[in-house]
């Protein structure tokens, strides 16, 4: 029988109750409050997010099933600029901003200047310590025209967090690190990590005696086999369809070793192109917990480790996503994965870590594969397209050379030029435009006109064309190809940086029990919503140029 209150025993057990949620509110607010002792934040060079849908099922337990199962996943996240590139997508992930923001328009882009091609994060004043340095290698962020959360972290604590980065090149962890991080970057002539005198003078010890033990060369002579049964991988291309380079091969085993059959720079370039760089890059970043204390800083305060895993993008640049070799490599680095947030746990405590993962841009199948799909694919001579647009403009414009470089998908006209011949810059700006609109596998053109003044289409990929163009660094004219189509030449691989969703949409995955909920979602996100994301659960300013949201829908 059930027993009724009458309504003061109502109103009674009401405000105990209420009590009762008020004094466990503390408790609560303080468990939310906390921070994450490290913060981790993986790029996966490469990867589109189909491919982590993909294969879901073979993953094992503690990589990226953990991420997937404990953590919250975006199905429907993108790097959300028009030129998806390696430099321009680090460059989103922790500053939050555009390029048309941060400055960075390209891995290489014209300066308008000297009308010279740089590379994103080249500075002359600056080496590489201990190794070999050539002008054009990425040595300091001078470029990158914004902060990074990693410097409002440290801003926020007195410089007494510590944001370090890894990266099997260059950009992907000088990017991350921001201003005042310290990145370290493979070197594909020794296989060291090193970092460069615009964070320091000197390595740190715990850097030297991991040099000294020189584990890039235990690779060598080694092969790379698949890791599952050859039944998983039905599903997968053809290699026949892609057809490789001479004195290279498209299968499984895949062995690594130098022409001069010793262990040389030939040997460690090599090892670029499959799992091993990864390998390194991950035993490198465990070095880096342990050397420098991360997650147990001394002062109470968090830290930041950025790694960038690099081998994805070349294996799918030489094989292309639907190949076996980047099935395989996918599966490797899942395993390689949960070896590293073993450690972590048994270093920081994974309750005490926040981790992230995306990716800098996604992949297209090769033109190849998606012919056999009823796809209309095929590569563009980029300087074919440019010599006959100079070619239809000086005749137009009775002989002047008005088209003056190109970094595609930006073209820099000759202004100077142009004035001088009594010519009207918008006047040949659209002649140029409606010539390429013209050509076979071209389906946009903007000119700077366009998009100083706004008026360009509200298309989302004007949109995101719009801010992937810096007004002082990108060129007069922007180009948009065809889906599945892309500036290229030869006859194998494929390459990335259009606006369309194979290009843009990466995997967004945020796992960490004291602050985020499980659980797969279907909102729309961005990669530079990352930062502000992580601005909020450290309790710091966001980055000068975010322009992302809090992803609230995730926390707890």
């Amino acid at each position: 029988m059930t027993k009724k209150l009458s309504l003061p025993a109502l109103v009674i057990a009401t405000s105990c109750l209420a009590l009762g949620a008020y004094a466990a509110a503390p408790a609560a607010s303080a468990a939310a409050a906390a921070q994450p002792k490290l913060v981790v934040v993986l790029v996966v060079d490469g990867l589109p997010n189909e491919q982590l849908l993909r294969y879901r099922d073979q993953f094992g337990q503690g990589g990226l099933r953990r991420m997937l199962d404990q953590g919250a996943s975006f199905s429907n996240a993108h790097q959300a600029h028009g030129i998806t590139v390696t430099a321009i997508g680090h460059s989103a992930v922790l500053t939050g901003a555009y390029p048309y923001v941060h400055g960075v328009i390209g891995n290489n882009w014209i300066d308008p200047i000297t009308r010279k091609s740089v590379y994103c994060t080249e500075d002359t004043n600056y080496t590489y310590i201990g190794e070999e340095t050539k002008s054009s290698d990425g040595t300091a962020p001078t470029r990158l025209k914004v902060d990074t959360l990693g410097d409002q972290l440290r801003y926020a604590t007195g410089s007494r967090s510590k944001v370090v980065t890894v990266s099997g090149k260059d950009r992907g962890a000088i990017l991350l690190a921001g201003k005042t991080g310290t990145a370290y970057m493979y070197m594909d002539k020794s296989g060291n990590f090193a970092s460069s005198t615009f964070y320091m003078k000197a390595h740190p010890g715990w850097v030297q005696q991991y040099q000294a033990g020189k584990p890039q060369d235990r690779y060598y002579g080694k092969s790379w086999t698949a890791l599952l049964p050859d039944a998983a991988y039905a599903g997968d291309a053809n290699p026949d369809l892609n057809q490789v380079k001479a004195g290279a091969h498209n299968r499984l085993p895949y062995s690594y070793y130098s022409e001069s059959g010793e262990i040389d720079a030939g040997y460690y370039n090599s090892l670029k192109t499959g799992p091993f760089l990864d390998q390194l890059t991950l035993d490198f970043a465990r070095a880096a917990v342990d050397g420098e204390n991360l997650g147990r800083n001394p002062a109470g305060v968090p830290d930041l480790l950025g790694v960038s895993l690099s081998a994805h993008d070349y294996v799918n640049h030489a094989f292309g996503p639907e190949s076996k070799l980047s099935h395989d490599h996918l599966q490797r680095l899942d395993r390689m994965l949960a070896d590293f947030f073993s450690h972590l746990d048994k270093k920081v405590g994974m309750d005490n870590v926040l981790v992230v993962l995306t990716a800098d841009h996604g992949f297209p199948n090769t033109p190849e594969f998606a012919q056999t799909q009823h796809i209309d694919a095929q590569r563009i001579d980029g300087d074919k397209l440019m010599a006959a647009l100079d070619q239809h403009l000086s005749e137009k414009f009775g002989g002047a050379k008005l088209l003056s470089a190109w970094s595609l998908p930006n073209i820099h006209l000759d202004y100077a030029q142009i004035d001088k011949s009594g010519l009207k810059r918008e006047e040949v700006e659209t002649a140029a435009a409606r010539y390429l609109l013209a050509q076979n596998g071209i389906v946009e053109a903007y000119t700077r006109t366009q998009l100083e003044s706004g008026a360009a289409n509200t298309t989302r990929i004007a949109t995101l064309m719009r801010r992937a163009w810096n007004r002082e660094a990108s060129g007069d004219l922007m180009v948009v190809t065809k889906p599945y189509w892309y500036f290229g030449t030869g006859t194998s691989g494929t390459s990335h940086g259009s606006p369309y969703a194979y290009d843009t949409n990466v995997p967004l995955m945020i796992m960490g029990k004291r602050w985020i909920k499980p659980g797969a979602y279907g909102q729309y996100a961005e990669v530079v919503d990352i930062a502000p994301t992580l601005a909020h659960l450290l309790q710091v300013r966001p980055p000068s140029g975010a322009e992302g949201r809090v992803l609230t829908e995730t926390l707890r």
